[in-house]
């Protein structure tokens, strides 16, 4: 694979960790604050587009959404088939 594309590979996944990271903050302050709330379909659907590791440090930063069982499983669950997707990137090239 080409410098440039693994480049904009990394760069999505940051991008995407970011983007999960801020979505858990933002949600737990409304949540606080009594506001509109960010859906718990799209919460999960950022961890699964490559933002795991962001929502896995958000959920656990900000003690938002650790009693939800389809976010303290799912979200690992997650995460470990990104880390398999990775190792099997990485043992094919």
């Amino acid at each position: 694979m080409s410098s440039t594309a693994e480049l904009l590979i990394w760069s999505y996944l940051l991008l995407l960790n970011l983007i999960a990271f801020a979505a858990f903050w933002v949600d737990k302050r409304r949540a606080r604050k009594g506001k509109y709330r960010i859906p718990e379909r799209r919460l999960l659907l950022v961890a699964m587009l490559g933002g795991s590791i962001g929502a896995w440090l958000g959920m656990y930063l900000f003690r938002h959404k650790t009693k939800h069982r389809k976010f303290v499983i799912g979200v690992p669950v997650i995460l470990l088939l990104y880390v398999g997707l990775f190792v099997y990137w990485k043992l094919i090239s």
